[in-house]
């Protein structure tokens, strides 16, 4: 029997699992096809990190080199150090023996044990599993969908004020870059004023990026954008991806913190120092140091009287609740955030709940200058018409830990003055930089197979689909000079005839990009790994209204295949109303696209007439799914995530039914005709829960027996499918 393996993660999707899971593996086993549940969610990372579970990352990472592997990977949480020590005091509530996380480790046993738990940080899962480049893009049913029924983008206001601050001239990552292509496997140190910071293996022609953030420029630069969000009347917002670029983006964000709550840092800074309070975790993490704190009550007051000051108003979060963008790091991620302000019409919220317009702070232009493009283009020409846009495909070069994803070991907080200077085997200089204390440095690396494979991917593309390609290279990016010189001396390897391949700067490809989707025409972008995280949450957002119904294939060097289920960035507020009112607003489609591409690459493998019967039963389902408007409604009391689920196995189960394989139509006529009679009742049974709140035994780590109660509350459909 073939193996799918569908990892267990956090949040909705987690509790989704436990209602979609048992329906699958009903009907894929009768088809030779097994799928088991693999634990690599946040809660099972800190377990085997302490030793108490098994590590099953690291044997994903494995399956992944595997000609034959097959994952099916949902969104996990990317942690930032404040959800980190709320999963390890979850834990230790549920009798697990295990230490508390050490901020500011005071010894050996500390420091190892910090060591330990950091692991868990950020992104720790995709790159162990992206062992190939991605392919993501809209299933075309998904595309036509949404055309036809068009989700809500707000216009722009007339002479619209919003706009993207980043940093310009000398200071950023952008500006300082250096980059250097290696002629042979090596070890390269990294050294600080002739002390090692590391030592890395290098690969043959792999290359190696090294750059720094001027922390003083920095401070500037947020001091500015606040002088002139005032100046020009909007609200001040900042974005940052702390979960993924897990050392250098918490760091940005504490200095943003405290340049903007400037008073409060000067005059309290002693009280901070004793009590260990740390910026970069934010407000909610101050709030929490200072309780029972003599000065307490001062201190929040003196916050407050910097919010009521004629400082600029901060975006929020929640504006019921009060939380700003300043409130933790991992609370604005800027893939799923900066598309909300293009949707929004250029705006974010205050504290009144009121939608007004802003000014988007992203320091590095590296890819703020393509959020900034996306902004002006509307400011410019409008918001876009969902009935009609064209799609922005992306091929992605994220294989082998490729750029920034895969920098964190080899990310640093400068501790002294100095020079950093990174060497060859034989001691020559290959990069150096100049840099002051709290200057951020970091080495990004991107190795050539992968870079290989990433050109074949993105003409295979175009060749199927017609579309042009960009490569969105900026010739003036250190980095980026030396991959268009691979992506030159790669293309003569493929037939390239009668394509459109060309080579942009980020703010010409968007420019070219979006004058294409305005007239109903597609493109493939093919970009580096950051940014294709940026573009595939951004485009999907606009054209289908989320970007967890993307299709998301990576073909693995080796043979296998991974599929993924989309952006779960809304996860904790889907939590949040199940946990109080039973109903679970997630939608499955991302799931049942990649369980359909999975399938699909088994069958083809195997050339197996019944799986391929399978497979196209599902399509049909997910046709049948999207036509019929099956996915789960926002409020209580509609059907929810687990009445969509139903509706998948019904229109699966109708499909095959009616077809050709006759095996499967004799095995799963009885199940249709049952699914379809028994409908009202199903429905009746998963509405009676609405409205009721759920214990499910835990955030991070639910307990199975409860959660799967949860998720499956209709005894009629269980039945069903459990007898299969």
């Amino acid at each position: 029997m073939s193996k799918i393996i569908w990892t267990k993660i956090d949040e909705a999707p987690a509790l989704a699992t436990y209602s979609l899971t048992p329906i699958v593996n009903a009907f894929t086993k009768a088809a030779g096809v097994e799928v088991v549940i693999s634990d690599i969610s946040l809660s099972g990372r800190v377990l085997a990190s302490q030793g108490l579970a098994e590590d099953e990352l690291s044997k994903l990472g494995e399956v992944v080199l595997q000609e034959d592997g097959n994952i099916i990977k949902l969104p996990n949480i990317s942690a930032s150090v404040g959800q980190l020590k709320d999963c390890i005091a979850e834990l230790q509530g549920q009798g697990y023996d295990i230490s508390d996380y050490p901020e500011n480790p005071a010894n050996a046993e500390e420091e190892a044990i910090q060591a330990k738990y950091s692991t868990c940080l950020g992104s720790a899962v995709n790159p162990v599993l992206r062992e190939g480049n991605s392919d993501r893009r809209a299933a075309a049913a998904v595309k036509k969908f949404a055309q036809k029924n068009p989700h809500k983008l707000r216009a722009f206001p007339e002479n619209p004020k919003s706009y993207v601050a980043h940093m310009e001239g000398k200071g950023d990552f952008f500006s300082n870059e250096q980059s250097v292509t290696l002629e042979k496997g090596q070890k390269v140190t990294i050294e600080l004023n002739g002390k090692e910071l590391a030592s890395i293996d290098t690969i043959d022609k792999e290359i190696i990026d090294t750059t720094f953030m001027s922390i003083k420029a920095l401070r500037a630069f947020i001091q500015k954008t606040i002088d002139d969000a005032k100046a020009n009347g909007v609200i001040w917002s900042l974005h940052l991806k702390a979960t993924m670029m897990k050392v250098s983006d918490p760091i940005m964000f504490g200095h943003a913190l405290e340049v903007f709550f400037a008073p409060v840092f000067e005059k309290y800074g002693s009280v901070f120092a004793e009590l260990n309070v740390n910026a970069n975790l934010g407000i909610s993490d101050i709030e929490k140091k200072i309780a029972g704190h003599e000065k307490e009550a001062e201190i929040l007051a003196a916050f407050k009287a910097v919010v009521d000051s004629d400082n600029p108003e901060i975006a929020m979060v929640d504006s019921d609740k009060g939380t700003t963008n300043l409130n933790a790091s991992n609370d604005v991620i800027i893939d799923a955030s900066m598309p909300v302000v293009i949707r929004e019409g250029g705006k974010q919220w205050n504290r009144k709940g009121d939608a007004v317009e802003c000014v988007a702070v992203i320091p590095d232009s590296t890819y703020a200058m393509f959020h900034a493009e996306m902004l002006e283009d509307c400011v410019k020409n409008g918001q876009y018409d969902v009935a009609t846009m064209g799609n922005v495909a992306n091929v992605g070069l994220m294989a082998q830990k490729a750029e920034e994803y895969g920098s964190h070991p080899t990310t640093f907080e400068i501790a002294e003055a100095g020079t950093v200077k990174v060497k060859d085997a034989d001691g020559n200089v290959l990069t150096s930089h100049n840099v002051e204390v709290g200057d951020i440095w970091r080495l990004a690396r991107t190795k050539d197979i992968p870079i290989q494979d990433w050109v074949r991917l993105a003409v295979e593309r175009g060749r199927l689909t017609g579309s042009p390609v960009v490569f969105w290279l900026d010739k003036t990016r250190a980095h980026d000079i030396e991959m268009i010189k691979k992506v030159n001396e790669y293309l003569p390897n493929y037939d390239t005839s009668g394509l459109d391949i060309q080579i942009m700067r980020v703010t010409d490809a968007t420019r070219y990009s979006n004058a294409r989707i305005r007239e109903g025409k597609d493109t493939i972008a093919a970009t580096g790994n950051v940014l294709r995280d940026h573009l595939t949450d951004m485009y999907p957002i606009l054209e289908l209204g989320t970007s967890a119904k993307m299709l998301s294939i990576v073909p693995l060097l080796n043979g296998g295949g991974l599929f993924e289920t989309g952006a779960g960035g809304s996860a904790p507020k889907h939590v949040e109303q199940f946990l109080k009112e039973g109903h679970l607003r997630w939608d499955s489609l991302g799931e049942f696209l990649a369980l359909a591409e999975s399938l699909r690459f088994i069958s083809n493998k195997k050339s197996d007439a019944k799986l391929a019967a399978l497979t196209h039963g599902l399509d049909v389902a997910n046709d049948g799914y999207l036509d019929n408007n099956k996915e789960p409604g926002r409020k209580c009391g509609e059907p929810d995530n687990k009445a969509s689920h139903f509706y998948l196995a019904q229109f699966w189960a109708k499909a095959l039914a009616e077809s050709d394989n006759a095996e499967l139509a004799a095995k799963f006529a009885p199940v249709a005709k049952e699914l379809t009679e028994k409908e009202d009742i199903i429905i009746s049974e998963l509405l009676a829960v609405e409205g009721k709140p759920q214990d499910i035994g835990g955030y991070f780590r639910p307990d199975d027996a409860k959660a799967e109660a949860a998720m499956r509350p209709s005894a009629t459909l269980n039945a069903i499918i459990d007898a299969i």
